[in-house]
């Protein structure tokens, strides 16, 4: 059963997991910030479901707390970063910072950011860099822990879900956030429905025999089933791209058999759209384009045509005043990551009032 939790609680309490694991007070609630924000954005697959995870990856070791980005390539406008297997919550807000800088003074400027922890919802980054005016993509690929996509017309996972997000700033409102998984759905939202104990959608896995199955819990069997790309060969042909361009290019590696250790790696372009276009012109035509493809006659009595970023903040909306709803499975795994790095009840009680 879904209850709800205020954002702010919330985000005091996954802070308050961190700092006790070991992580300084910034990169704490920076990991609490983006966790929450992603449930806020309704991407509860990248939110705080992922905290026993963590918790779980520091104390084996996988991943470091209070690790800061190592430069190992730059020139004014590119840079090689390694992120020494710390919190992707702090390395990819650093490496935006990085990209945003160089991009405001050559124009464009490409990051490679390599061995970094979980990265958690891309459009985040899209978002940092519009919100300094600077138009971006990101192109993400996953360590062989993160395999859970089958390629199209094959029946095992060879693949990651290797997400793309883009953003392009507005002169006056939100910006545009394009942000998805090359996957059917992202290996996080079927986390969740196993969470739940609800069905995926049709036609995103196939269990450890190639059947298509609309059971969540087909992807954690042994042997584990796969995730279908989407869109058929097109997905899966991005899917392997952004592999080669954000694993190989990036010098952190392709999906491989046999990995232990999660690690994300980004290839992130930053431009600066003062250096292409008249803003004025800029300005209006963005505008003029939304409201062009919002004008096309819905499907359905009294529907809307919502462009990328529209649903995430509408769902932010209500979620702020209604609080966040985590299932009863996510809410017990919060408490016991809590209790694993010593948090007493008494002291969650005080966080979550």
């Amino acid at each position: 059963m879904a209850k709800q939790i205020e954002s702010g609680a919330l985000t005091r309490l996954i802070e308050a997991i961190f700092r006790r694991a070991g992580s300084e007070e910034k990169e704490a609630q920076e990991i609490a910030s983006h966790l929450v924000d992603a449930n806020l954005m309704g991407h509860d697959s990248h939110g705080v479901a992922r905290v026993i995870r963590y918790v779980q990856y520091m104390q084996d070791g996988n991943l470091l707390a209070n690790a800061s980005l190592t430069v190992t390539m730059e020139t004014d406008s590119l840079a090689v970063a390694d992120g020494n297997f710390g919190f992707g919550q702090s390395l990819g807000g650093a490496a935006v910072v990085l990209g945003v800088e160089k991009a405001q003074k050559s124009g464009v400027s490409l990051i490679a950011l390599r061995n970094c922890g979980h990265l958690g919802r891309i459009g985040a980054w899209a978002e940092q860099a519009a919100e300094q005016g600077i138009v971006s993509m990101h192109l993400v690929n996953t360590s062989g822990l993160g395999m859970k996509v089958a390629p199209f017309g094959g029946t095992d996972a060879r693949l990651s879900t290797n997400p793309i997000a883009i953003g392009v700033p507005r002169a006056d409102g939100p910006p545009v956030i394009f942000d998805a998984a090359t996957a059917f759905i992202a290996e996080g939202k079927v986390f969740v429905a196993n969470n739940k104990g609800v069905e995926v959608p049709e036609g995103s896995l196939m269990d450890n025999q190639g059947r298509p199955t609309r059971d969540p819990a087909a992807l954690y069997a042994d042997p584990p089933g796969a995730i279908t790309a989407f869109g058929l060969h097109k997905g899966s042909g991005l899917c392997f791209m952004i592999d080669l361009l954000a694993g190989a290019l990036s010098g952190g590696g392709c999906t491989a058999p046999g990995v232990t250790r999660l690690a994300n790696n980004m290839l992130s372009v930053y431009i600066d759209p003062s250096s292409f276009a008249d803003q004025a012109y800029l300005a209006q035509e963005t505008e003029r384009f939304m409201e062009w493809v919002k004008g096309s006659p819905p499907a359905t009595p009294g529907g809307e045509i919502l462009l990328p970023g529209d649903p995430e903040r509408a769902t932010a909306a209500a979620r702020r005043t209604d609080g966040v709803p985590l299932d009863d499975t996510t809410w017990n795994s919060i408490i016991e990551a809590a209790q694993m790095v010593g948090l007493n009840q008494s002291e969650i009680g005080q966080l979550t009032e």
